[in-house]
């Protein structure tokens, strides 16, 4: 499975600093990515992370690239509502481009779920 994830670095989950909610992010969904097997595919050499902290940017690569991939993932629907409020349009192309869009903290949410 291919993929690619996005971190929000302007939010601040609850009772996080802004570094913390970076790190939680990070954390969280790459523990998700290696336990799923997804690999995570770099579409711009250019960019300096493997990740994207940017919709518009990811958008755009992906228009550059004109890929189908398998899916996106980030870490909560906090992390990308503020672009799917503002931006409903191209958040509808964005999500077109993959075959789901996962947010890691509900896989964690159900995994607990099913342990209790």
């Amino acid at each position: 499975m291919k993929g690619i994830y996005f971190i929000n670095e302007h939010i601040t989950l609850t009772g996080c600093t802004a570094e913390e909610s970076i790190s939680l992010q990070q954390e969280s969904i790459k523990k998700f990515i290696e336990n799923q097997n997804i690999e995570i595919v770099k579409l711009n050499p250019y960019q300096l992370n493997e990740y994207y902290t940017n919709p518009h940017a990811l958008l755009y690569d992906l228009k550059m690239e004109k890929k189908q991939l398998d899916c996106l993932v980030h870490y909560s629907p906090q992390a990308m509502e503020d672009y799917i409020y503002t931006y409903p349009a191209k958040w509808l192309i964005l999500k077109s481009f993959f075959k789901e869009v996962i947010a890691v903290e509900n896989q964690i949410d159900r995994n607990i779920q099913n342990v209790i």
